[in-house]
């Protein structure tokens, strides 16, 4: 009876995260219900010190359950998975992205066609474009063990097969070179770059999540010493040379030569600091709008930018 009156207390508080009105994590995860539809969750699932249940954040194999039990719930999704250090999403802020572009492209028909760049071990932009709207989506990456990963998700899950195809990037100093072929049109590309230039920063950076997140969902007390790095993150998933600045450079300047299959062009921005250099760098080549999203979960806020060359006036 506690534990009920605890979690109808959370859902009556409108949207608690800050995320978007179409995201069904907006109040919250109810771990009573995910365990019952995923049993695998239950070992994870614990009070924490306000008496809430919950996990264990700092545990990698604790939030990929978690995301196993969100994607099965919610979405539909049987058999996800991914290997040890690849990057695991956060499912709340991924539905997030969707849900703006969607009103960015002002689109939810399953003609919506969304190309993600370096869809990673996870492919979790497409799942849940496809899952939520319908569209049909390529996910493209460099690393071929993470697209046979991606595979596997969607042998598992047959009503994914006919919408979601992949694509090997095999040229490191291409991003839409190689994976946009002659005659195809994409209405939007999506984008989650490596934001690191190093592991070591990586690392840095991935610690400092987990000091939030304890401190967001009401966890008392200090994390302890030697977190595991449960964000994870092949190289090419959290870091490459020059980080999400240089990343962001080589896209934008891409992205003008495939300025007539690719209605709009987008990608999140980690670092506040690289939304002016790449605002001027885009208006520069030509770009008829930009548009600078924010997104909020929690104390968190990321930015999705998006730019187009199309003339949007007819």
């Amino acid at each position: 009876m506690k534990n009920q009156k605890r979690r109808v207390s959370e859902h009556a508080k409108p949207d608690r995260k800050g995320l978007h009105s179409k995201n069904l994590h907006k109040y919250g995860y109810d771990f009573a219900s995910l365990v019952r539809g995923y049993p695998p969750l239950a070992s994870h699932v614990t009070e924490n010190d306000y008496g809430n249940l919950s996990i264990d954040f700092s545990d990698p194999l604790a939030v990929k359950t978690l995301n196993a039990a969100l994607l099965s719930q919610d979405y539909n999704i049987v058999g996800w998975d991914i290997p040890d250090g690849a990057l695991c999403p956060p499912i709340p802020g991924r539905a997030d992205y969707i849900h703006h572009i969607a009103e960015l492209i002002g689109a939810s028909k399953s003609e919506t066609n969304l190309l993600d760049i370096g869809t990673g071990a996870n492919g979790i932009y497409p799942i849940l474009a496809c899952q939520i709207y319908g569209w049909r989506c390529v996910g493209s990456d460099i690393n071929a063990r993470s697209l046979e990963n991606v595979a596997a998700i969607i042998d598992k899950n047959p009503h994914l097969k006919d919408r979601f195809t992949l694509s090997r990037q095999h040229d490191k100093n291409h991003i839409f070179e190689g994976i946009i072929q002659a005659g195809e049109f994409f209405d939007v590309s999506v984008c989650n770059p490596p934001f690191h230039t190093s592991q070591e920063e990586a690392i840095k950076g991935s610690q400092l999540k987990l000091k939030n997140l304890a401190r967001n969902r009401g966890e008392k007390g200090a994390l302890k010493a030697s977190p595991v790095l449960n964000f994870g993150g092949l190289e090419a998933e959290l870091w490459c040379k020059g980080g999400e600045r240089l990343f962001l450079k080589k896209m934008i300047k891409e992205s003008q030569a495939f300025s007539n299959q690719c209605r709009w062009f987008t990608s999140l921005i980690s670092k506040g600091d690289n939304v002016k250099p790449a605002i001027k760098l885009i208006r520069k080549l030509g770009a008829t709008e930009v548009r600078e999203i924010e997104m909020k979960q929690g104390n968190k806020v990321t930015r999705i930018l998006a730019w187009t060359f199309t003339d949007l006036g007819g």
